[in-house]
C-alpha cells in the first residue's frame, strides 16, 4: 500500500536511501513506498528493520561520519513533519520532545575520540536514521486524509515513540559502556598481545550488544557471549559489569524459550566462576531464576537450578532464596527432575539447610520426606549424598526435626545407605544426630552397631570420626557398652587414635574413655599392643591437640597395670605430663605422680 511523501521530505529520504548506502533494499517486512522525480519506487525501512545488526553489511559499507551527517540532516525534516501533523496531539507532542533530544545524543556519540572505529556506532546511526525517516513519513500521513484506521495510526505512533526511546537509550548506553574506548582495530599481522587486546575488545562489544538494540540483536549477542565464555571465560568475567548482568537478567524473561535457555546457560557459567554473586544478587537474578526453575523448559530448569545451587552456598543468598519462595520449585525438581536437575536441586536444598534459621521453613515444605525418598531411590549417587547431608544439617540441633526424621523412617534409610562399600561422612553424621532419639532396643533391632563397625573399618576418615562420636553417644548404659565391645569396635577405635585428623583422634579417645568404664572393655584395651603408645602420643601439650584430656582419663584407668605404666614411661609420658601439669590440665598431675612413684619403686627394686 503505497504512500506518497511530500517533495521536500521525499528528496531527503531519496538521498538517505541512495544505492551507496543501501539502507532499505531487501530489509523490509512492511515498507512504506514513495516515488522520486523519475517515477521510481522508494521504500523506507522501519526502525525495527534498521535496528542494530539487522543490516550489518549496509552499515559496514559507509563511514560513521557519513551516517552521522545523514542522521543530522533528517532531524529537521522529522521535527517539521511531527510539528505539522494533525490529530493525535498528545502523542505527537511526546514524539517531538523525543526528537529534540536526538541532536545532543548524536553530539555525545560523535565527540568520542574512537567514534569512527566501532561498528556499533555505525549500526546505531543506521537505526536512528531509519527511525527519523519513519517519523517524517508518519508526520506526512497525519496531514493527509487517513487511509488506515485510527487504531492503526495510534499503534504506529506508539511504536515510533518506543523506537525513539530505544535509540536515545542505546546512544547513551553506548557512550557509557566504555566499548568505544576499547574498540581499536589491531594492525596486521596480529601479534600475541594485539590478539589478546582484540579478543577483549570483541568481548566488550558483545557485552555492549546485550544492552543496545532490539531483541533479535540481543539474542545474537547471547549466542556470541556463550561461545566467548566457553573459549575464554577469564576475559569475559574480567569485562563483566553491572549493566551487562542486568541485561542478562532481563533476558531470563524473554518470550522465546531458546533465548531464556541460552541466557540461563550464560548466567550458570558466570555463577559457577564464583566471582559474580554480588552482581547477580544486586541485579535481581533470583526471582527470574526461581520462576525458570519452576516452569521453564528442560534445559532452562536445569541451568537455573545449577545456578541456584551455586549461589545458595552463600548463607545470605540461601536466606534470600527461601524468602523468594524458592524452596517449593527445588523440592518439586527433586521429585520429578532428570538426574542432573535432581542432583542440583538436592545440592541447593542441602545448602539451604546449612542455615539454622531456615530449617523449620524447609521442614514445613516437606523436605524431610523428599530427602528420605532420595536416599531410598535417588537417580544418582550425588543426589543421595546431598540428601544425607541435608538430613545431617536438619537434625544437628533440633529435637523436633530429629523426631520427624525418625518417624518418617529416615534412620532405616540412612542405615541402608551405609551398606555401600565406602561409607561417607554425611550419612554417618546424620545417624550420630539421631541415635539419641531412639531407644537402645531399637538401635539393636535396626542393627546399628554392625553398620558402625563397617564404617570404622571401611569408611572415610570423616565417616570414622562420626561413627566414633555415635558410639560415644549410645554408650550411656552398661548393656550398650558391653554390646559395643562384643561387636569388635575397640580395636578399630584404638586404630583411629593414630589418625592424622585431630578431630578424629579426639572422637576416638572420647569413645575409648567412655567404654573403659565397663571392665571387660578395659581389659581388651589393656591387652591391645597399640593402645598405650597411641594414647601417650595424645598427651602432646600443643593447643591443636584437643584429645589430651581423654587420653589422660584412659591412661589413669590403665595405670593400675604395672605393664601399662612401664609402657607409658618408655614412650615418654612423663615429659608430656610435666608440661601438662604446668598448664593445670585436669588429671595430668595425678597421672604424673603415679608414674613417678612407679619409676622410683622400679629403681629401688633394682638396687
Amino acid at each position: 500500500m503505497g504512500i506518497l511523501i511530500a517533495p521536500s521530505y521525499q528528496l531527503i529520504i531519496s538521498w538517505l536511501l541512495s544505492p551507496h548506502l543501501r539502507l532499505s533494499i531487501g530489509c523490509t517486512n512492511r515498507p512504506a513506498k514513495a516515488r522520486n522525480d523519475q517515477g521510481h519506487e522508494l521504500r523506507c525501512c522501519t526502525s525495527q528493520e534498521m535496528s542494530l545488526q539487522s543490516c550489518p553489511a549496509a552499515a559496514g559499507d559507509v563511514r560513521a561520519e557519513e551516517l552521522l551527517e545523514r542522521a543530522r540532516v533528517l532531524v529537521p525534516a522529522a521535527l517539521a513533519a511531527a510539528r505539522a501533523a494533525t490529530g493525535f496531539g498528545g502523542r505527537w507532542k511526546a514524539i517531538v520532545a523525543r526528537l529534540e533530544r536526538v541532536p545532543p545524543c548524536l553530539s555525545d556519540l560523535s565527540s568520542h575520540p574512537c567514534f569512527s572505529k566501532n561498528s556499533l556506532c555505525r549500526e546505531l546511526l543506521q537505526s536512528v536514521a531509519a527511525t527519523l525517516a519513519e517519523a517524517a513519513e508518519l508526520g506526512e500521513r497525519c496531514r493527509e486524509p487517513t487511509r488506515a484506521g485510527k487504531l492503526q495510526m495510534q499503534s504506529d505512533l506508539d511504536a515510533l515513540a518506543g523506537k525513539l526511546d530505544l535509540n536515545l537509550r542505546d546512544c547513551a548506553l553506548l557512550v557509557k559502556t566504555g566499548v568505544l574506548s576499547d574498540a581499536t582495530v589491531p594492525a596486521a599481522p596480529v601479534e600475541a598481545a594485539a590478539a589478546a587486546a582484540a579478543a577483549q575488545t570483541d568481548v566488550r562489544e558483545l557485552l555492549a550488544r546485550l544492552q543496545i538494540g532490539h531483541a533479535e540483536a540481543k539474542h545474537r549477542a547471547v549466542d556470541g557471549l556463550l561461545d566467548a565464555l566457553r573459549e575464554d571465560e577469564k576475559s569475559v568475567l574480567s569485562a563483566l559489569g553491572r549493566g551487562n548482568v542486568a541485561a542478562l537478567v532481563q533476558l531470563l524473561t524473554a518470550t522465546a524459550p531458546k533465548v531464556r535457555e541460552k541466557t540461563a546457560t550464560v548466567l550458570c557459567l558466570i555463577a559457577e566462576s564464583g566471582s559474580c554473586e554480588g552482581l547477580l544478587m544486586s541485579e535481581g537474578a533470583l526471582p527470574p531464576l526461581i520462576r525458570l526453575a519452576e516452569s521453564g523448559s528442560l534445559v532452562g530448569r536445569e541451568k537455573a537450578v545449577i545456578t541456584l545451587q551455586r549461589l545458595s552456598m552463600s548463607p545470605d543468598i540461601a536466606r534470600a532464596i527461601v524468602g523468594h519462595s524458592g524452596v517449593r520449585p527445588l523440592i518439586d525438581i527433586c521429585q520429578t527432575g532428570d538426574s542432573i536437575s535432581q542432583s542440583a536441586a538436592a545440592g541447593a536444598l542441602k545448602n539451604l539447610s546449612a542455615v539454622p534459621e531456615v530449617r523449620q521453613a524447609l521442614a514445613e515444605e516437606g523436605v524431610v520426606r523428599v530427602m528420605i525418598n532420595l536416599l531410598d531411590s535417588g537417580v544418582v549417587l550425588g543426589s543421595k549424598e546431598y540428601a544425607a547431608e541435608c538430613l545431617q544439617n536438619l537434625t544437628s540441633s533440633n529435637d523436633n526435626l530429629r523426631r520427624a526424621v525418625v518417624s518418617e523412617g529416615g534412620l532405616r534409610s540412612l542405615l541402608a545407605y551405609l551398606d555401600g562399600p565406602l561409607p561417607q561422612e554425611s550419612p554417618v553424621a546424620a545417624l550420630r544426630n539421631l541415635v539419641t532419639a531412639v531407644s537402645p532396643d531399637s538401635l539393636v533391632s535396626l542393627c546399628v552397631l554392625p553398620r558402625l563397625v563397617h564404617v570404622l573399618r571401611d569408611g572415610s576418615i570423616g565417616a570414622q570420626q562420626a561413627a566414633a562420636a555415635a558410639i560415644c553417644k549410645i554408650s550411656s548404659s552398661t548393656d550398650m557398652k558391653r554390646l559395643v565391645g562384643e561387636h569388635g569396635c575397640i580395636p578399630l577405635l584404638v586404630r583411629l587414635l593414630e589418625a592424622k585428623s585431630n578431630a578424629a583422634r579426639e572422637a576416638a579417645a572420647q569413645a575409648v574413655a567412655s567404654l573403659m568404664s565397663y571392665p571387660p572393655n578395659a581389659r581388651d584395651i589393656k591387652k591391645h599392643e597399640k593402645s598405650v603408645p597411641n594414647l601417650v602420643q595424645l598427651l602432646d601439650p600443643s593447643p591443636q591437640n584437643t584429645a589430651k584430656k581423654y587420653a589422660i582419663s584412659c591412661l589413669l584407668s590403665l595405670s593400675a597395670s604395672k605393664r601399662c605404666k612401664k609402657l607409658m614411661i618408655s614412650h615418654g609420658a612423663i615429659g608430656y605430663l610435666k608440661k601438662l601439669s604446668e598448664k593445670d590440665v585436669a588429671g595430668a598431675k595425678k597421672l604424673l605422680e603415679k608414674l613417678e612413684r612407679g619409676k622410683l619403686r622400679s629403681l629401688f627394686s633394682r638396687k
